[in-house]
């Protein structure tokens, strides 16, 4: 796994928050190494937002906004909906 992908994958394990971190953490071990150089720009993006959005997002609580309405966003929803453990 080259630096980045590294980099990314603690970020997604340690984002502030303990649901997040069990959320984007585990769709980092399963998704992010097959993930191709744009949805790792998208997920990197994601990474910037704010805990408790992103959380409200991918748990379907509110919806995310256009500019991130795209496959990665929707990878994390279904994630977390189908395969996560409950939070």
């Amino acid at each position: 796994m080259d630096a980045r992908l590294k980099r990314l994958m603690f970020r997604a394990h340690h984002m502030g928050s303990n649901e997040n971190d069990i959320l984007f953490g585990g769709f980092a071990d399963k998704y992010l190494a097959g993930l191709n150089a744009e949805q790792v720009d998208r997920f990197e993006a994601l990474l910037a937002e704010t805990d408790t959005d992103l959380f409200n997002w991918v748990t379907a609580k509110e919806p995310a906004p256009e500019r991130l309405d795209h496959d990665v966003m929707r990878m994390l929803v279904a994630y977390v909906q189908n395969e996560a453990a409950p939070i």
